[in-house]
């Protein structure tokens, strides 16, 4: 039986969970990215006259934002989700792994992705509430 299994499958988990999290946000920021060329594909075959109040409504929700690299910024962020949460795996086994009592760490990796993650959903409410 290998030592420490419970410890070692929480690890796991949480890291799962992790990278479940950043493949979501990834697909987010491909899903703004299309919408963003679908918008503009109709905009282009439509004359201005046929366009109508609700294909003017999608090109301001995706005129800023993605010129921006709203998408793309998202994409980014996954990977980095990704990058961090693999880290924070591999230094935490080795703490399960290690003999030696170790004390309770805050998870300082944890908070700066929230509070990234809080932002950045701050920054898009105020975006489709100004706008």
């Amino acid at each position: 039986m290998i030592r420490d299994y419970v410890s070692h499958a929480a690890n796991e988990r949480t890291f799962l969970a992790w990278v479940r999290t950043g493949v979501a946000i990834m697909a987010l920021g491909f899903v703004i990215e299309k919408f963003d060329l679908f918008v503009h594909t109709i905009s282009a075959t439509l004359p201005e006259v046929e366009r109508g109040p609700i294909l003017r409504r999608f090109e301001k929700l995706s005129g800023p934002l993605t010129s921006w690299g709203g998408g793309g910024l998202l994409v980014l962020g996954g990977v980095a989700l990704i990058v961090v949460a693999t880290v924070r795996f591999i230094h935490t086994r080795r703490l399960i792994a290690d003999e030696a009592q170790h004390g309770f760490d805050a998870g300082t990796a944890e908070l700066v992705v929230l509070a990234a993650l809080l932002l950045l959903g701050a920054g898009f409410v105020v975006y489709l509430a100004i706008g």
